[in-house]
Order: structure tokens, then sequence, then C-alpha cells
């Protein structure tokens, strides 16, 4: 017989051990090692069966050891200890309370998908992963972050492998009541509840989880109420799953009905309302309509709305390439936003304007999912320096006119939250622990990684068919002596997980080589619609089949947070070869490095910005015809890969000294931790965020009160729909740049009109800087030119100001128009600008591009 319902049926705990439950509930011990040593000692059988759970291994402890454990004064006093350090962590000012200025009471952070702990799988990836450890650094800072995501009942997919290699997909149901959730409820005991209008008259309804974060709170929305019809309650069943309109319910949810699940949040807790809203990717970009459509309701229109929204919003992008963002038709966004839908009273056609991609070279029947999000926000940023360059150059089309590093589009570096990665000797490590000290740690976290592949390829193996009288050739695969090589991440095309693989024989040799072995360990998962991610991870598959290597290499299934954490401290190089520059950052090197791992990789994402030749090695990539032809460019950055681990890797792993430790190889690794470590950290994340983005957001919102947000809104409209008629009509420069020296500084008189714009309306500009031989100006440098006089017969206004020659060389300058507004974050944020036109300017002067 099979149950038609699932529920557990917990114990109930002695007052001595109520606090267990406390500790249990706080996901604080997913990262704090003490909290995970003290549930260790309630049951470690229990919690090694609960996948290192505590709420789960509660759950299943039978009442005799809890007597004992009420009874036992040593685990009492720990429990206390235990628990008043949780209340200190909780209440006690952290960095962000020491923070000079008034710096928001309230911020919010939504994303798809939450990476905390295995034992609450709502994550895929990187953007999960990177979110869990954004809320954790939040919380070790004191910032005060609420985080708004889904809660999918059967998570993302769980990885295993058919005989052949073939992955395969299953969806195990997650039982809230087993997991380290608690549902959010009225004071009349009745689960809180937010609605979506659907067209036809339909509703979609969602009951909110929360999980505490240490001092974050994050809440979760599940459409899986019986008040829903069966598909609404399927809506939040899938992380990424379903076909478009499925994928826009949830983005609906996530977006409007995380907006609301905010506000009923705030009622029920006292907590303040966020003044900043950080949306983690475009899958979230419908908060900004939800709060339109509040604004509306408080009798500011449209464009004032749109102006407070943007003020008080931040958009994370980490996409590197258009096919990476969420597209719907117009259609299917007209219908469910519109009069019949989730968003009444606001003006479909201004909504679907948001959203329009021709800017960008898209089409015109296409929802962009990030043009929404950037326009609905007045600060954006990327994930990496390169990555910010990538992203201001694909959505360039969004500002017309301006320099791609004129965007408004910033970049903050991604970070790792060390307690969660860091292994605890490494973290114990101290500054003058010596070579041999320092040698010996890395080989016994070799070794406990041999340990656990041995298991988890065995168990592997099982799933596919092999019995347990074939397998005993996986008590000898890998060697806790042999140079370890990680490759885990998700199996997209663009980061090659088969690159390795391009010269089997060669690669065949590095791994059985006499004096100098390597071996590899291979993780990751495909999406389950990517049939192309598959067959490289089957190419990888039967690769590491072959008995001859299969000792040193090993792919292994279900790649997540709970083997990632035993993989990067195990490993001694970390090998990521994506095609550059589709890594938007690429975090598994920094979670590496933080525990004395060296990288090995391409020059992308956030490797790009802190390479340096004593954290690892650079693996050159093609350029030229040959970055064009696939096949060249990969045999080419493959030969390199080979080329660096077996005549420099291996040989400095293996360059022992007389005492048998390899003092060039041990440097490295220190340089790693000690350099490196603090540059890659969330904590330094966090901080950026704050400083640079989260409090300048709150300082515009709190300055848009409805009034100036009308005001705003109008001076915008009315700037936009005098423009066309702004023009430069005559500029001189100097009066003699022949014999142009440094330190010059030649006068510059332009005459501008502006139509029915005031001068208080615009700034004009001088730009100068070296030419290259196509007359662009390079590394521009902008001066204020200020009016110099009344109009002239033709109404132009005469402006004038001096260039300062401060290179020598090729020089070149031009003179531009934009609008300016003191609420305005950045002169590009209109993406306004007039240029002159290309003609001489009088009595000798240049028109200089």
């Amino acid at each position: 017989m099979k149950a038609i319902r699932r529920f557990t049926v917990r114990p109930v705990l002695p007052d001595t051990l109520r606090p267990l439950a406390d500790l249990a509930r706080n996901l604080r011990w997913s990262w704090h090692e003490p909290t995970r040593e003290l549930f260790d000692a309630v049951d470690p059988v229990g919690l090694r069966a609960a996948d290192g759970d505590p709420v789960r291994a509660l759950g299943a402890i039978d009442a005799g050891r809890l007597a004992a454990l009420a009874a036992d004064q040593d685990f009492l006093a720990r429990l206390r200890a235990a628990a008043e350090d949780l209340d200190r962590y909780l209440t006690e000012p952290r960095w962000y309370q020491r923070q000079p200025g008034e710096l928001p009471a309230s911020l919010a952070y939504f994303s798809p998908e939450f990476g905390i702990t295995a034992a609450l799988p709502q994550y895929s990836g990187g953007l999960g992963i990177l979110a869990g450890d954004h809320l954790k650094a939040a919380s070790d800072l004191g910032v005060p972050l609420i985080g708004v995501g889904l809660l999918y009942r059967h998570g993302y997919f769980r990885q295993s492998l058919s005989r052949d290699g073939w992955q395969q997909e299953h969806y195990p149901v997650l039982d809230p009541g087993e997991l380290p959730v608690t549902l959010l409820r009225e004071p009349d005991g009745a689960p809180a509840r937010v609605t979506l209008a659907l067209p036809g008259g339909r509703s979609l309804h969602a009951h909110i989880w929360t999980a505490q974060v240490g001092r974050v709170p994050l809440l979760m929305l599940d459409s899986d109420v019986e008040e829903n019809a069966p598909g609404e309650r399927e809506v939040t069943d899938r992380l990424y799953g379903g076909g478009s309109e499925h994928r826009l319910l949830q983005e609906m949810l996530l977006g409007i009905g995380g907006v609301r699940a905010l506000r009923m949040y705030g009622r029920l807790t006292g907590t303040p309302a966020p003044e900043v809203f950080h949306t983690n990717e475009g899958h979230a970009g419908f908060l900004g309509l939800e709060r339109i459509r509040e604004l509306a309701g408080q009798g500011l229109d449209f464009d004032a709305a749109l102006e407070t929204v943007r003020a008080g919003t931040v958009f994370t992008t980490h996409t590197p390439v258009p096919a990476g963002i969420d597209r719907f038709e117009r259609s299917l966004i007209a219908r469910h936003l519109g009069e019949d839908g989730a968003l009444p009273g606001v003006d479909v056609g201004r909504i679907l304007a948001l959203g329009d991609e021709t800017p960008l070279g898209g089409e015109p029947g296409v929802f962009n999912m990030a043009a929404m999000g950037l326009r609905l926000a007045q600060r954006a940023n990327g994930v990496s320096t390169l990555h910010g360059a990538v992203s201001r150059a694909m959505f360039a089309g969004l500002w017309p006119g301006f320099e791609s590093d004129e965007i408004p589009l910033a970049s903050v570096t991604n970070g790792v939250h060390a307690p969660t990665w860091t292994a605890p000797e490494v973290a114990r490590l101290g500054p003058e622990a010596g070579d041999r000290e320092l040698w010996e740690l890395r080989r016994t976290l070799r070794e406990r990684l041999v340990t656990d592949v041995r298991q988890r390829l065995r168990a592997s193996w099982r799933q596919r068919g092999a019995a347990a009288a074939e397998l005993g050739w996986t008590d000898t695969v890998l060697d806790p002596d042999v140079l370890t090589i990680g490759f885990a991440r998700r199996v997209p095309s663009y980061k090659r997980l088969t690159l390795m693989l391009r010269d089997k024989d060669r690669l065949r040799a590095l791994l059985l080589h006499p004096e100098r072995p390597v071996q590899l360990v291979v993780a990751g998962k495909a999406h389950p619609a990517d049939d192309g991610g598959k067959k490289l991870v089957q190419e990888l598959i039967r690769f590491a089949d072959d008995p001859r290597v299969r000792h040193r290499i090993v792919f292994l299934p279900d790649y997540g947070m709970g083997m990632a954490r035993g993989l990067y401290p195990g490993c001694d190089v970390w090998l990521n070869n994506p095609l550059r520059p589709l890594e938007a950052c690429g975090t598994s090197g920094m979670k590496a490095a933080l525990n004395g791992c060296l990288n090995l990789s391409v020059l992308d994402g956030w490797w790009d910005e802190w390479f340096e030749p004593d954290f690892g090695w650079a693996i050159p990539t093609a350029d030229g015809a040959a970055a064009l032809d696939e096949e060249r460019r990969d045999d080419l950055e493959a030969a390199a890969l080979y080329e660096l681990i077996e005549r420099r890797v291996a040989p400095r792993f293996y360059d022992r000294g007389p005492d048998g430790v390899p003092a060039g190889w041990t440097a490295m690794v220190r340089r790693t931790l000690t350099d490196l470590g603090p540059k890659v950290l969330a904590d330094r994340m966090v901080r950026e965020y704050v400083t640079r983005l989260y409090a300048p957001a709150a300082a515009a919102h709190r300055a848009l009160a409805p009034a100036a947000a009308r005001e705003l809104a109008a001076w915008k409209a009315r700037v936009r729909g005098a423009w066309p008629k702004v023009s430069v009509d005559h500029v001189e420069v100097g009066d003699d740049l022949e014999d142009a020296e440094l330190g010059a500084t030649p006068a510059v008189r332009v005459r501008v009109a502006l139509g029915e714009l005031r001068p208080e309306d615009v700034e004009v500009q001088a730009v100068t800087g070296r030419v290259d031989a196509d007359d662009r100006l390079l590394d521009a440098r902008t001066s204020v030119l200020k009016p110099a006089g009344g109009p002239d017969l033709e109404g132009r206004i005469p402006y004038a100001g001096v260039l300062s020659l401060d290179r020598t060389g090729p020089f070149g300058s031009t003179v531009r128009v934009l609008p300016t507004h003191p609420l305005l974050a950045h002169p590009a944020e209109l993406g306004l600008v007039t240029l002159p036109a290309e003609t001489s300017g009088e009595r000798g002067g240049v028109l200089l591009r």
C-alpha cells in the first residue's frame, strides 16, 4: 500500500533540551562548527542518516536517548553555551550597526534559488549558492536583509547514471515538515497566504514558509495548497521546470507574490518595510511592477511610481550571453498582467515597453526580463570586472550614444562564505604553521576525499546495476599521495566538461605517468532538457569507465553542497576551462582557494581579475582567427592545458626536498590562503553592495517623496520631448593647435541650441583623450563647460572652458550635451546625449571627435 498523506511525528523535548529545537531551526548550524559538533554529540548515527540535518535527526531520535541527554550535565552545559552564543550572535551589534550614516533599516533580496545547506535543497548551481552565501554573509555582518524565494516541492533533480553512463533525473518529494522551515501564520493560527489573480477568473494562492539563516529570514512561497486548482498547485513543483507559461507563473509568484509576502511578513512580525529591493537576476523582476501597482494605489501615476521604484532597486545580472536571459511572448505577458490578470490598474502597454528588447537587437514580439530589470533599477551590476565590461557591451543598446565604460552598469565581484566552504582544519591553521604542517594537512584532506570518493563511486556503480562482487576495484580508486585535480560544476556547453578529453592519449599519459601521475575527480549535472550536456557527461563517464584509467579518473553523480564541502579541501588543483568570456564569475575556484587548493583556469570571471602566478596557473586562450574556428580553438586550448599540467603543475607538486615536502608548492598554497583568500570572501562582496549600491539606493529612495517623484518624472518627460532640438552648432578649440605642448590649456568655445530646455537642464562637457588611427577617443576625460553669455540671435547659448593637455601623443577632443538633474544617479541614466556635427570650427579650430 502507498500512503496518501505524508507527515512527520516529532518527539517532545524535555524542557532542558528545548534549546536544541531553536539551534536546529536556525540554519546558522550549517556554517557554525561548534553547533554542528553539538548535534553530532546528540546522535552521531542519526545525524549521518539525516545527511547532517539536525531537524530530521531530532525528528527521529528515540525517547531513551533524550532522557539520557537530559540527565547529562556536561551535555547540558554545552547546550546552554551554544544557546547563549546563538543569542549573542542574533542580538549584538555587528559591522553594519557600527557604520556611520543612515543606512537602510531593512532590505529585500529576491532570488529564484537559494543554496543555504544540503538540508534545504532549493538550488541548482552557482546562482543559488551565491544567493545563499549572500544571506549568510549579510547575517554575519548584521545587514538587515530579508531573502525572498520559492519553496519547490521537488527542488532540483537528483542525478544518477544508467549502466551506459546516461544521466537520469529523479525528483523526490520534499516534505516541508521535514525541512528546517516554519509556516508563517496569522494571529489566529491560520496559514498566512498571498493570492495572485490569473486570467479567466482563476487565482494562484501560496503559503509562506520561513527559514532562519542566522539573523536573516528567508521567505519562500509555496503554491502546493488545497485552495489551488491542480495546475496552480504545481507552479512551485520544480526548480526551472515546465514550459514557458509555467516559468512565467513561477516568476510572477516570485516577484509579485514575493512583495506581497514581504508586506504580510512585516505586518505579522513588525519588521520594517524594505527601503531597497535587490533582484538577483531577471527572474524576480516583476517585483518592480508590483511596487508600481502599490504606489498607484497611493495616488502616484505610472511615471512617478516608476521613478520611486527605480530609486530603491538594485539589479544584478549574472548572464554573459543573450541566450541566458528569460524571454516571454508579449501576448503571454499581456494576458497575465493585464486587467484580467495579476496587476489590474497598471497600464499593460507601459509594462510591455519595459521589456522591449528591440534596442538590444532583439525581436519586437518578445518580452525580455533583463531589459525590464535594468529599466526598473537605477543601479545595476555584473559579478566580476570582466563580466561588468561584457554586460555593458551586451546591454549598450539601452544607452545609445555612450561609450561602453560610461554605461551605468557597475561590477561587484562575487565572493564565497568562508565558514561554509573552508574545512575546519584549514580554518584553524595559524599563520605560524610550517611547511611540513601545511603539507601534512593537505595530505590528510586528500586522503579524506579519496575515502569519500570510493564510497560514492561504489554506491553509483550499484545504482548502475553492478553487483558487489564485481566492485573490488573501487577499493583502490585514487591514491592519497597523487596530485589531485578537481572539476565540478553545471554542464552547459560553454563550461567545456570534455575539453580534457580532447586528446585522450595525452590525458591517459598524464594520468598514468610513472613518476608524476595525476588523478581527476569530476562531477556535474546537465540540465534535464539539455541532451547535448548529457552527451558530454556520458562521454566523460565512458572514458572514466576504462579499466586502464578508472583508478585515476572518476565521475561522481549528484553533485551538490554535501559533496562539494569535501571536494574543495581535498583537491590540490581546481580546474576551470570555460569559453572566455562566458563565465560571469565562477565561484567554485574561490571555494577551493579558501582551502589552499591552487587554481588552473582560463582567465575568465574572477580569475581574470585576481590571477597571480603565486595562486596558480592561467590557461592560455586562442585569439584571432583561431578563436573563430571552434575545433582549432579547442585543440589549442586543450594542448595548452596538457602542457601546463605536464611541464609546470605536476613538476611543482612532485619536486620534494630532503624532508619530503615540496617547498615551492607549499609556498603557493600559503600565498593562496593569506593573499587570495581575503579577496574572495562574501563578507567583502556584501560590504561592497552596502556601501556602493544599497546605501546610495536608500538615500535616493528617501529623496523621492511623492512630490519629488512627480517632479522628476515630469522633468524627464519634458527633456525627452525636447531633446531632438538640442544641437551643438559651433565649436572652436584654441587659436593654433599645430604646436600644442604638454601642459597647455587651449580655450574651448561652443554654441549650443537647447530648444525648449533651460541651461540648468543640461551639462555641456568637453571630452578629451588620446586618439587611435580612426580618431576614436581613448581613456577619455571630461570637463564641464560653463555658459559664457546670453543667447545669440538664433537662440544659441555660448559655453566656454579650457582643455588640459596632460598627455603627449595624438590627442583629440569633442564636446557633448547631457541632461542633468540632482536626482539622477548617473549622467547616462536617460540614455540621451548630443554630439556635434562633423564640420570644422571657425578661426582654425578643429572639430575633434
